[in-house]
């Protein structure tokens, strides 16, 4: 038992569930492999349009698991260890990728979440990414995810103080979109993913989160956003997508898409050349 479950409902959203009940779906190394693989083998199916992640409640990951007692954070032994054990992350996929965080929220727990696409918290419940406190640091790109998210301040605030912060000071933060109780997080979630992939348009969808995430990477300046935007227009504008978008509208009918990302994808340009960062 590895901890993540999947589950490929008919509507076309994937739902990934965090399952570790025993111990509050603490994350270990066998979670986040088994995490990446799920993501890699989602992502090359253009029949799931979305990915939901989540955790078996009433808890959505409680951080790193601690059952090694003081040895938890010991020097790791494999020259393989990584700070950032999900490959790929959320972010470097294709589909969107909304996290439900139907429950507490500790570390790892946290950190893995910050790279979905979109955040759905809970009210009462606790978020912290408390690693200063335990004589460790930030981890999973958190150093990145959380001021590309929410500013400098706010990942100075949270990162160097370890402290703890309910969903709704999560909103106020800019670290979430929204805050509900927590019965109400993986239906809302649920809610997003659906109208993602009955709705919109695969290839328009991944590659607007591939450059929206990297402008965020390379701090690519706006003419070089303007570019960006115009390249992939003439990539889409003329498609069979883009001829069925107009007809559904018009018809008021469900659009039937017939793009296929993980064949038909090339990705942008990269590095980003230094005069456009």
């Amino acid at each position: 038992m590895t901890g993540v479950l999947c589950d490929i409902r008919p509507d076309g959203v994937a739902v990934l569930t965090l399952h570790r009940p025993e111990r509050r779906n603490a994350f270990s190394g066998a979670m986040g492999r088994e995490l990446g693989r799920r993501y890699r083998e989602l992502d090359g199916d253009d029949t799931v349009r979305a990915i939901v992640l989540t955790g078996t409640a009433p808890a959505f990951c409680a951080g790193a698991d601690m059952s090694s007692g003081e040895d938890t954070f010991a020097s790791p032994t494999a020259a393989a260890f990584s700070a950032s054990p999900v490959d790929p992350p959320a972010f470097e996929l294709h589909t969107p990728v909304v996290a439900a965080l139907n429950g507490h929220a500790i570390g790892i727990g946290l950190t893995i979440a910050l790279q979905a696409d979109i955040r759905i918290v809970a009210d009462d419940a606790k978020y912290a990414i408390p690693q200063v406190r335990r004589g460790v640091l930030p981890d999973a790109m958190s150093h990145w995810t959380v001021p590309h998210i929410a500013g400098t301040a706010v990942a100075a605030d949270i990162l160097l103080t370890g402290r703890t912060f309910d969903g709704r000071e999560a909103v106020r933060l800019g670290l979430a979109s929204r805050s509900l109780p927590a019965a109400d997080v993986l239906p809302a979630a649920l809610d997003v993913a659906t109208d993602i992939a009955a709705n919109t348009a695969p290839m328009s969808v991944a590659l607007s989160k591939r450059l929206l995430w990297d402008t965020a990477r390379h701090g690519y300046s706006p003419g070089r956003v303007a570019d960006l935007e115009t390249e992939l227009h003439h990539r889409v504008m003329g498609s069979p997508d883009a001829r069925e978008g107009v007809r559904a509208y018009l018809e008021r009918r469900p659009p039937r898409w017939t793009a296929q990302p993980s064949r038909e994808w090339s990705a942008l340009d990269d590095p980003v050349p230094p005069e456009d960062r």
